[in-house]
């Protein structure tokens, strides 16, 4: 009687010495590969670095050349345990990712630089975030210093500024970005006027800001000259809080226009059908079913758009101005908004002959801008999740 042969399992081969390759391993590379590679990445990169640079060593070049050679000897690595697309695969993951770092060095640079330089001042100085800069000399910023002063002044006329116009341009913003919106995708259907309604949106968007600035100085020029005066006094009154929200809602509407079409755009036809087969009317379908739905989107857009013209500079300057003392009243007086005062601190110090504290005032505006449009972006994410549609019974 013959015992019948042991037969190993499909799709694996026996090899030597009776043991059997698991063949769900099989080409595949240790887990540790990459940090081999990047390790000796490292090492060659900074060999040809002192190399090239003929003893002196940069950082740059280090890293530059680490770069290039992890990707190539990735490349090669998978080519050979592995197979040809697997290795190809891998060099265009490898160029995604130093695409993402490239993008992402600018901006932790400027993070870090505005960080480094703010924080000491606003941490050592938080009397900055409540003062103004009336009264403050010359002398006071060569005191400061010659003679280790503390730091006089502040940017509350600059933030005080920057609510009151920045929440003007949304009053007017909004309610016109939303209706236009509501009409593209309502009631337009793609005819001429809805047409030409989209060209010179497209058209807005990408018009500098100082256009926009312009735009605002002339209009509020024509009203003041033609229902006020044109004498001195009522010319001066055209740089205000007001002037400076016509100009920044320019630049807020085609944002909000955009943003709110195409999240209105992602409603289900359906729900209209639904509301309309029930027996309500358009315009309470709208409010009812429609603008609920993509509220999400639209509060996300929103947000996004204010904080876009939170930082602008160029238009503010032109119509609003710059004032030392700390004005509330957006429809009197000039008005500094914090990047004026940030130009203004930069460019024409308090005391040209001793900078540094006006520097200081600066990069300590700057960080508390910084947050504040950090804070703006968070706030967008904050509001579509919390207004997202609930799929849940």
């Amino acid at each position: 009687m013959t015992t019948p042969m042991a037969t190993a399992p499909r799709g694996t081969a026996p090899r030597p010495g009776g043991s059997k390759k698991n063949s769900l391993t099989a080409g595949q590379m240790p887990r540790w590969t990459w940090i081999a590679v990047l390790v000796g990445a490292l090492v060659l990169a900074a060999g040809l670095t002192a190399l090239l640079g003929g003893g002196a060593f940069s950082w740059t070049g280090w890293l530059i050349f680490a770069a290039i050679l992890y990707v190539v000897g990735m490349y090669v690595t998978t080519y050979v345990i592995e197979t040809k697309r697997r290795a190809t695969d891998g060099i265009w993951r490898n160029l995604v990712w130093a695409a993402f770092i490239l993008a992402l060095i600018p901006l932790v640079s400027v993070l870090w630089t505005v960080a480094a330089n703010g924080l000491p001042t606003l941490v050592a100085h938080p009397q900055l975030l409540w003062t103004d800069m009336s009264g403050v000399t010359g002398a006071d910023d060569i005191a400061t210093q010659s003679e280790g002063a503390p730091v006089q002044g502040g940017f509350l006329h600059g933030l005080a500024g920057t609510l009151m116009i920045t929440l003007l341009a949304t009053i007017i913003s909004v309610p016109i970005g939303l209706l236009t919106s509501i009409y593209l995708v309502e009631y337009g259907r793609d005819n001429l006027f809805s047409r030409a309604i989209v060209f010179f949106v497209d058209v807005m968007t990408g018009i500098p800001s100082i256009v926009a600035g312009l735009f605002a100085f002339a209009v509020v020029e024509l009203v003041i000259t033609t229902f006020i005066g044109e004498t001195p006094r009522h010319l001066q009154m055209i740089k205000m809080g007001l002037s400076a929200a016509i100009a920044l809602s320019v630049l807020m509407i085609p944002v909000v226009v955009r943003s709110t079409e195409e999240m209105l755009r992602v409603v289900p036809n359906e729900l209209r059908e639904a509301s309309f087969a029930l027996g309500v009317r358009k315009w309470r379908t709208i409010f009812k079913v429609v603008l609920p739905t993509a509220m999400s989107g639209i509060a996300s857009g929103i947000t996004l758009a204010i904080a876009r013209v939170t930082g602008e500079t160029a238009p503010i300057l032109v119509t609003a101005g710059y004032a030392a003392a700390t004005n509330w009243n957006p429809f009197s007086e000039w008005m500094t908004a914090l990047p004026v005062f940030i130009y203004r601190q930069l460019m024409n110090p308090t005391a040209p002959a001793a900078g540094m504290p006006s520097a200081d005032r600066a990069w300590a505006a700057a960080l508390v801008l910084i947050v504040i449009v950090m804070l703006l972006n968070l706030a967008a994410r904050i509001i579509a999740k919390a207004f997202a549609p609930k799929t849940g019974r």
